[in-house]
């Protein structure tokens, strides 16, 4: 395999600096920066494979950092914070984070989760072929629906879905930013016509945000189009 690249921004130099040395003893390469001015300058100049970014930052905060580079790569990215409340790491995985972790954090388990997402990164295709995933399988963002095994995971864990749940997540993923309307999305995983099928789909989509979302009611994935239909954000 190629060299792992992987960016650590943080205004604390005394951390970035001790992150880089627990990366470079696994075998990583990396790369250093201090507000995320910096962390976008490098994103766009270097083949990254993963960045781990600070939230509170000066000249650009991690948050602002993350969407503009979610708007060229589909990279995983890890945000640290000294803020663990439930809002600040939800606010972090929906601007496009893939991970959050809270500072002071335990140095193997940043570790851990850096090993699992580029695990993941490496495994979907993604350092060799940009957006390019494994046949039969389909991403969006932390979101994977693999139907060579029929598991759905999210951000790594397994989650149990019914049948029909499955169906419905499959549909949607991989066709993921179309939008498609009740009637649609009942014909294509009941394979029969619809006939009233509002409260049917309906149903099964609450429990599937309940199983995939951190916050059902602010969701990052299964998004509702108001007097159209459902889909799945591409991310």
């Amino acid at each position: 395999m190629s060299v792992i690249n992987i960016l650590v921004c943080d205004d604390d130099r005394e951390i970035a600096g001790a992150i880089e040395i627990y990366l470079r003893n696994e075998g990583y390469n990396v790369f250093k920066a201090f507000d995320g001015v910096q962390a976008l300058d490098i994103a766009r100049g270097q083949e990254l494979h993963l960045i781990i970014m600070d939230v509170m930052m000066p000249n650009m905060d991690g948050v602002q950092a993350t969407m503009k580079i979610r708007e060229e790569k589909n990279i995983p990215i890890i945000m640290l914070s000294a803020k663990s409340e439930d809002y600040d790491k939800i606010t972090g995985l929906n601007v496009g984070a893939d991970d959050y972790v809270t500072k002071p954090f335990n140095p193997l388990e940043l570790i851990a989760r850096v090993k699992s997402q580029i695990r993941r990164y490496v495994n979907l295709g993604s350092i060799q072929g940009g957006q390019q995933q494994a046949e039969g399988v389909y991403c969006s963002g932390g979101l994977t629906v693999d139907d060579r095994q029929k598991l759905v995971t999210v951000d790594g864990e397994q989650v149990t879905v019914t049948p029909i749940e499955y169906g419905i997540l499959k549909f949607l993923t991989e066709n993921a930013g179309r939008v498609f309307s009740i009637g649609q999305i009942y014909e294509a995983v009941w394979k029969e016509p619809a006939y009233s099928p509002e409260n049917t789909v309906a149903v099964h989509i609450r429990r599937i945000r309940e199983k995939i979302e951190i916050d059902p009611k602010n969701p990052r994935y299964l998004k509702v189009v108001w007097g159209i239909g459902y889909k799945i954000e591409k991310y």
